[in-house]
């Protein structure tokens, strides 16, 4: 079992930018895949960005790309979402979440974390 907790959501303003950071315990069979999904408000839960189980490949859905970055520190199993020039429609619950597998855009993910809330707005 994986347990997942993401911290660093806020209250941020137009073109601010934002790390979010979500812990991992649990597990002793390695690193999992990493992902970021986000459920703005009246919107379904979607796809961030996923950094790979092994090599570190990462990957981007449209709305993160260029602006958003993805990195994880193995020794401390912690994955971080850099989110630059955010705007308000970025104002979303931001679940972080692990697999084995790490279906790129998909939201089959096996474990989930609570969620940290980013608002965006002037």
């Amino acid at each position: 079992q994986v347990q997942l907790v993401e911290s660093g959501g806020k209250l941020v303003q137009p073109g601010d930018s934002l790390r979010l950071s979500c812990a991992a315990s649990g597990h002793t069979d390695g690193p999992y895949a990493m992902g970021w999904f986000r459920q703005g408000p009246g919107k379904d839960r979607e796809y961030v960005a996923s950094i790979n189980r092994y090599d570190g490949g990462t990957f981007y859905a449209d709305v993160a790309k260029g602006r958003f970055s993805i990195s994880r520190d193995t020794a401390k199993n912690t994955v971080f979402l850099q989110m630059n020039n955010l705007k308000p429609d970025d104002t979303a619950i931001y679940y972080c979440a692990a697999d084995q597998d790490g279906p790129v855009g998909s939201l089959d993910w096996s474990y989930w974390g609570q969620g940290t809330a980013v608002t965006v707005s002037s």
